[in-house]
């Protein structure tokens, strides 16, 4: 029997991809599909990491948060303590200007599925919340007190300690039940793992340069970070710096670690509890703090908190 195999011509091609490109444009709200309670209750913690990083991206860069960029995606939330316009060469901030905004895109993405407004905790992004960050993973005081607005090798330092949420959305992913969810969640993931990743890359060419004042190079602060995010997440090795002992390096092969992960080169996984041990920095999901004072709203971090929370 002879197997017909139907190609398609140039123009059903184009038509197809079209339709497809149409149907990927409605807004997932628009879906018929009806999403757990419990996967909104991890979009809310999503939140809640999506404006963490999105407020430090759009003040450090422009000098403005999502109160007056996008309010509509804030929920009446209160302004960040202590965020300011940080001092950057034009490549980095035209590069984290993107990332601002990019942000904001995902922000309407996931309010768009859960349907409602989600309010913005308060966070704290004051230079007196990063030293203390920084004393802690390098077990003295700094002098004097870092600050991630003095210059743009300073400023990816504080975005690298902030980027947590990729860990954690890894870790968040099979607990997901709604189809819709999951194809936001991989998508988001993309772009994300994308910022975290040219974190890294822009600090990895000055690794070996020293952090003015301090006779303290690039990649021994990476390395501080990740060994102090370790120790508050209480669960072992799950973030490496930028340069790593030849035995933790890919294969076994290289002490480069331009992208950290685990013995298979894949991202490290994160419970909740893990992450606000970490943007908490109280190594406790239950003692606020940190990035987070109040803590982050929505059920699923505030049933850490205890009555009256």
């Amino acid at each position: 029997m002879a197997i017909h195999t139907v190609v398609p011509t140039p123009s059903k091609s184009i038509f197809l991809s079209l339709t497809f490109l149409i149907l990927l444009s409605f807004p997932h709200s628009y879906s018929s599909e009806v999403i757990p309670q419990s996967d909104k209750e991890l979009g809310e913690v999503a939140f809640n990491f999506i404006m963490l990083e999105a407020q430090i991206l759009c003040y450090g860069s422009l000098g403005s948060g999502l109160e007056s960029l996008a309010p509509q995606y804030t929920g009446g939330g209160p302004s960040p303590i202590g965020a300011q316009k940080a001092i950057l060469d034009p490549l980095t901030r035209h590069i984290f200007t993107q990332f601002c905004y990019q942000d904001i895109g995902h922000l309407r993405a996931l309010q768009g599925i859960l349907e409602e407004p989600f309010r913005m905790p308060l966070l704290n992004y004051s230079k007196g919340v990063f030293a203390t960050y920084m004393d802690n993973a390098f077990e003295r005081t700094l002098n004097p007190p870092f600050n991630p607005y003095a210059n743009s090798i300073n400023y990816l330092l504080g975005l690298y300690l902030i980027y947590v949420g990729n860990s954690l959305a890894v870790g968040a992913g099979p607990m997901l039940e709604s189809s819709t969810f999951k194809a936001f969640l991989a998508s988001l993931l993309g772009v994300d793992a994308g910022q975290e990743a040219i974190i890294r890359a822009l600090l990895y060419p000055v690794r070996e340069k020293l952090v003015l004042p301090y006779d303290i190079t690039v990649a021994e602060f990476t390395d501080r970070i990740s060994e102090y995010r370790n120790k508050l997440g209480k669960a072992g090795l799950k973030d490496e710096g930028l340069v790593v002992p030849t035995f933790l390096g890919a294969e076994g092969k290289v002490e480069g670690n331009i992208i950290a992960g685990n013995e298979n080169s894949t991202f490290y996984a994160r419970t909740l509890q893990e992450a606000l041990r970490i943007v908490y920095g109280t190594g406790n999901e239950s003692v606020p703090g940190g990035f987070f004072p109040n803590g982050l709203n929505g059920r699923l971090p505030r049933s850490f908190l205890g009555p009256g929370n």
